[in-house]
């Protein structure tokens, strides 16, 4: 969701900037990266730890709650489509192509983003408070196949961080990546592609077929 469908990830940077500014620090580029895909309980300990905060679980719960809040506020005027991102979804919809959201924002603040971005696209939606662990950990992408009814191997993921790419490509779904911010380095299970205004089903096709050979050094 956040970076590939919908550009969300800066308003993220905007309460972890926040959060920063009213500890009188600045969010170093390399901090920032760290935390782009990463799980609610993963950015708040890479937060903690570079703000040298005692990693108190009450206290981490609090701030994790209060980035949250924050986000959810600046979810309420809109989310902005990443390019090619509707176009796709409403070909993959047209098509009856089971499509799955999988996300390690909250259930409750993907609610709110549902609102923006259209629920009708997705069979099934997972989030990262809903399974043990959330990305880079492989859970949210096994339990989305599961739910969807297929093998792991048989979804084509796309993803746009270093930390969705690891989590889809662990559990064993071949990964069209589409960086937003961050570099993603590139496996013989990943294709990568600038945009999603350069695919549309017949491409999707053909990475998947591709992927599953190793071919994903080839450029689409």
């Amino acid at each position: 969701m956040d970076g590939t469908l919908v550009d969300s990830e800066k308003l993220w940077d905007v309460a972890i900037k926040e959060l920063y500014a009213r500890r009188g620090r600045v969010l170093a580029p390399e901090v920032r990266d760290a935390t782009v895909g990463g799980s609610a309980d993963g950015v708040i300990r890479i937060v903690f730890d570079d703000l040298g905060l005692d990693p108190n679980p009450d206290h981490m719960a609090e701030v994790a709650d209060w980035i949250h809040d924050y986000v959810g506020e600046l979810f309420t005027t809109g989310l902005p489509w990443c390019p090619g991102a509707r176009e796709l979804l409403d070909a993959l919809l047209a098509a009856d192509v089971p499509m799955a959201l999988v996300t390690n924002t909250h259930r409750a603040l993907t609610e709110n983003a549902l609102n923006s971005i259209g629920r009708q696209y997705f069979s099934v939606t997972v989030c990262g408070d809903e399974v043990p662990e959330g990305k880079p950990a492989p859970d949210i992408y096994l339990r989305a196949a599961e739910l969807l009814g297929f093998a792991s191997g048989d979804c084509l993921a796309i993803e746009d961080s270093i930390n969705g790419t690891a989590a889809a490509e662990d559990a064993g779904c071949p990964v069209l990546v589409v960086p937003n911010d961050v570099e993603v380095p590139a496996t013989a299970r990943r294709r990568h592609v600038s945009s999603l205004t350069q695919v549309g089903i017949p491409q999707l096709r053909e990475i998947y077929a591709d992927l599953q050979l190793g071919l994903g050094e080839r450029s689409a």
